[in-house]
């Protein structure tokens, strides 16, 4: 089999280090991918939104299958493209991924199916929005409707914060297009939760739940990043709380979706806060995450090549994926300055001294020059570690932190401490 995998972050350096396992898999190529992929795949020159091109190269090559890694050329419908010209590829139609590409069809979606979610309102007018907000007990959540790259959420905790983030988003067009509306929310409280499910339209497998760390700063200060570090499996997710998830939220998504006329094929993620009441859901995403990835895929025992290939041909059906018995920590480290602005070109030094037996670096924002990899992005590594249990899988992705170096590196201190630190008993039928 002729893989492509579009991309060129953590997430896809991971997709095709897990795919290059099958022993299926021939060839597989990375668009544009990044300066670590090359000892598993051949890179193109070809931007993940450059669609006609890419579509073009896979008829070229005969590409057996397309992997999306990010969601722009998803929301953009690089699937409706390929599948015209009878190109395999997993990921959802552009009606489908719609439930990432607008917060508020998604509220809308979630409130017409009963799916639990925090209450909201949406406005396309700056003084509506600030009137409203003027009555809501802080703190509550603003959120641009469009893709913003993870950082379109903004928590504001006093009332001034609330205006001048209004004014970011709506009037200084922050992020562009994508604060055409606004969502404001209520503030969930609890244990925030990724959980991920490959799902075909029809049959729905979850992966290992996750926990991602958002905030640049421990103890989840600064603004939210894309991401700055991840752990799996959660502890206190239980069998029966992921049966509740999937009856709750993955069904009636699935069966929404469907009956709204966008069958949905691929990864759907969603971003859970466990409340004392429940899950809810935060937000959905309508690919695989990053940083979540990093930590799901390692454990993983399942050829993802084959699922792929599955949900692909809407054909799911492995009854359950399997995992090791293990706990895998990713740390992500960044350019200094990120996720505001940050110097590129920087050397990296010791990645060959960070990877040994049970320990990964997946790179993101980097790039080779003059045969030395180099920074080129704001979220530069992830480092990745499995161990038999948390405290050990942390303080090895820390060691292999501490091996690797460049100019202001910066990287959170505190992946999966609070996590470490309980006393939850993993059951195994997560």
């Amino acid at each position: 089999m002729r893989i492509l995998v579009i991309g060129s972050g953590a997430r896809e350096h991971v997709l095709t280090w897990k795919l290059a396992q099958s022993e299926q898999v021939e060839k597989i190529y990375a668009a544009p991918g990044n300066g670590g992929i090359s000892n598993k795949a051949e890179r193109i020159p070809i931007k993940a939104g450059d669609m006609e091109e890419l579509a073009r190269f896979a008829e070229e090559k005969s590409i057996d299958l397309t992997v999306v890694g990010p969601e722009q050329p998803l929301s953009k419908g690089i699937v409706d493209l390929f599948q015209s010209k009878g190109l395999k590829i997993f990921g959802p139609t552009k009606k489908a991924a719609i439930i990432e590409s607008s917060k508020a069809w998604a509220k809308e979606f979630m409130s017409k199916y009963h799916i639990p979610t925090a209450p909201y309102r949406i406005f396309d007018n700056k003084d509506d929005a600030s009137d409203f907000m003027a009555e809501l007990q802080l703190p509550f959540v603003i959120k641009a409707d469009g893709l913003a790259a993870g950082k379109g959420a903004i928590i504001v905790h006093t009332r001034e914060e609330a205006e001048e983030t209004l004014k970011d988003i709506m009037v200084e067009r922050k992020f562009g297009e994508a604060g055409n509306r606004v969502i404001i929310e209520e503030k969930l409280e609890g244990e925030e939760l990724s959980l991920l499910a490959l799902t075909d339209g029809k049959s729905v497998l979850p992966l290992i739940p996750s926990q991602d760390h958002k905030a640049i700063y421990d103890d989840d200060e600064g603004p939210n990043t894309g991401g700055m570090g991840a752990y799996a499996p959660v502890p206190f997710v239980s069998g029966r709380l992921q049966e509740s998830i999937l009856d709750l939220v993955f069904e009636p998504a699935i069966r929404g979706l469907a009956q709204e006329g966008r069958p949905f094929k691929g990864v759907l993620y969603a971003g859970l806060m466990i409340t004392d009441f429940g899950p809810k859901v935060i937000e959905f995403n309508c690919r695989f995450g990053d940083p979540e990835t990093q930590v799901i895929l390692p454990l993983l025992e399942n050829d993802l090549a084959e699922l792929c290939l599955a949900v692909a041909n809407q054909d799911l059906q492995t009854d359950e994926l399997k995992f090791k018995d293990n706990y895998c920590v990713g740390v992500v480290m960044a350019a200094g300055g990120y996720p505001g602005n940050y110097e590129k070109g920087l050397p990296i030094q010791g990645l060959l001294k960070a990877q040994t037996e049970g320990r990964l670096v997946f790179h993101a924002g980097t790039e080779m020059k003059d045969g030395q990899v180099v920074t080129s992005g704001g979220r530069v590594l992830t480092v990745c570690a499995m161990a038999d249990n948390l405290q050990d899988a942390i303080a090895s992705a820390y060691e292999g932190v501490e091996k690797i170096s460049f100019d202001n590196a910066h990287f959170r201190k505190d992946i999966a401490a609070r996590a470490s630190r309980r006393k939850f008993k993993l059951s195994r039928q997560v």
